[in-house]
């Protein structure tokens, strides 16, 4: 091998060690800080109740001298006048606030709903900082921007469609939208014809705008009164959509389930075998072991696409997490086979599943024989040492050497020094 190839080899495992070394401190880190349980939604919903201070903030005070003139008027056409205190653009950019600071407690919830509109309100309000006859903010544009991508990124933490949690942030949703309606048609009054000076045209011109019914009675006939109507329509096109599809949705969905899987019936998991990993191999040992009669309880990272077939008691979610090895049944369970791809995503859930039950015999898979060594100090009962065994076939075959079944098993279960002499086999990891 020439220099050049010799110094590439070391250069790629080099890497290859040290993203293998970083992912490990990262999980740990990860798990000694618990991040599970807080990370990302309570970071996001503090940011995004953040964001909506800052978009209701410069508007507070013209607020409150609007506030006190409603307090001295009696009269409902009156209403008109204190709303010309507030530009257009304010009025859309403190709703959007107040809007925010309320879908913040949906994010901690891990509402869907919430991520989805906290998503469009982030988004507009980067768009309202160029609309026609605003003031920008370069710190509240970059500040939104950096949010919204936060949130495109954390969208696999936002998976709970609550019914309740949907209805009532649809609910909430509806509300601010006809507020955003009235108090732009307040504003915009004498560019309407005929003028929008009432409550009661204010909210009828709101609701037939929303509702894209448009009976043409009320015209918008100049260009801010225009831009503002079709707002109007787009927010609450968009509401509209989001709301049916949060509460019609999960009414949907269980339905469904129950027409497809009636008989479908809650596993009892007791005396079972966890398999870990979405791998052939792990997919293979759960076929065999299903066919010998053992139950077995598999955890995949995520679902599978739709033409994959999925084990019969199936666990969605990381194996290292310590909920998700409890929905497993790991306090029942007889032994924890970790089968993934990655050597340390194995090493880790090996560690979780002896916190969560110090009695359960554990299986970990080892992939690459650079990390045979790594895996000691992580003690399972076995290390599934498959490029070993690849070895020793390989060296058998090549020198006429006479196969050993009892080396090749001793090579493929490497056990750990108090289990090997307790069985009388295998030979330290």
């Amino acid at each position: 091998m020439s220099e050049s190839n010799r110094r590439a080899a070391f250069s790629k495992r080099f890497a290859l060690g040290f993203s293998s070394r970083a992912r490990m401190i990262c999980t740990r880190v990860y798990r000694s800080l618990r991040m599970q349980a807080w990370f990302p939604h309570v970071p996001l919903a503090l940011a995004v109740g953040l964001a909506g201070v800052v978009q209701a903030w410069p508007s507070l005070e013209s607020m409150r001298e609007v506030v006190a003139f409603f307090a001295a008027s009696r009269e409902v056409n009156d209403l008109s006048r204190g709303f010309d205190a507030l530009a257009i653009h304010g009025v859309s950019q403190e709703l959007v606030g107040v809007l925010l600071m309320v879908l913040a407690l949906g994010l901690l919830l891990h509402s869907r709903l919430a991520w989805v509109l906290t998503l469009m309100m982030t988004a507009a309000t980067v768009g309202l900082q160029f609309m026609p006859h605003a003031q920008p903010l370069p710190a509240v544009t970059v500040y939104s921007g950096v949010l919204l991508v936060l949130l495109t990124l954390a969208y696999r933490s936002f998976q709970r469609a609550s019914l309740a949690t949907g209805t009532l942030f649809a609910l909430i949703g509806v509300l601010l939208t006809i507020g955003y309606g009235v108090l732009g048609s307040y504003t915009l009054g004498r560019e309407f014809a005929p003028p929008i000076a009432d409550f009661d045209s204010a909210l009828y011109f709101t609701v037939v705008t929303m509702s894209t019914v448009g009976y043409g009675d009320i015209v918008p006939h100049t260009a801010h009164a225009r831009l503002f109507a079709v707002s109007l329509i787009i927010l609450g096109l968009a509401i509209f959509a989001t709301s049916l599809t949060a509460i019609a949705g999960p009414l949907i969905n269980r339905r469904m389930m129950n027409l497809l899987q009636p008989r479908k019936k809650r596993m009892k998991r007791t005396d079972h075998i966890i398999v870990i990993g979405n791998t052939p191999l792990a997919r293979n040992t759960i076929r065999a072991l299903t066919a010998r009669g053992l139950h077995v309880t598999a955890i995949w990272p995520a679902r599978p696409p739709e033409g994959v077939q999925e084990p019969e008691d199936l666990v969605i979610g990381d194996a290292s997490d310590s909920e998700v090895l409890g929905g497993a049944g790991i306090a029942n369970a007889r032994a924890v086979l970790a089968l993934g791809a990655d050597d340390s995503d194995n090493a880790f859930a090996t560690l979780a599943a002896k916190d969560a039950n110090a009695q359960v015999r554990t299986v970990l898979a080892v992939s690459d024989a650079h990390s045979m060594g790594r895996v000691r100090h992580v003690r399972p009962d076995a290390v599934l040492a498959l490029p070993a065994i690849g070895g020793e076939l390989l060296a058998m075959a090549l020198s006429g050497e006479e196969v050993n079944l009892d080396g090749l098993l001793g090579q493929l279960l490497k056990l750990g020094d108090a289990e090997g002499a307790m069985t009388g086999g295998g030979t330290p990891a």
